[in-house]
């Protein structure tokens, strides 16, 4: 809390805004790269699955 003091009694308030704002606008965009990550790894193992699942019953047909 002190910096903040600091920082409102120079008038700096601009600076701690803009620095608020881009800290979170970085945190939103670390989470959404998260996410996207986890999505593409359940869309690959899906996939695996999908592909596991042709090959059990490809190999079942008759000849």
């Amino acid at each position: 809390m002190e910096i903040l003091q600091l920082l409102s009694e120079r008038g700096d308030l601009a600076h701690l805004t803009l620095f608020l704002w881009a800290s979170s606008s970085t945190s939103l965009l670390l989470w959404a790269l998260k996410e996207l990550v986890s999505g593409a790894r359940k869309l690959d193992a899906f996939l695996e699955e999908v592909a596991h699942l042709n090959k059990v019953l490809r190999d079942d047909e008759w000849p």
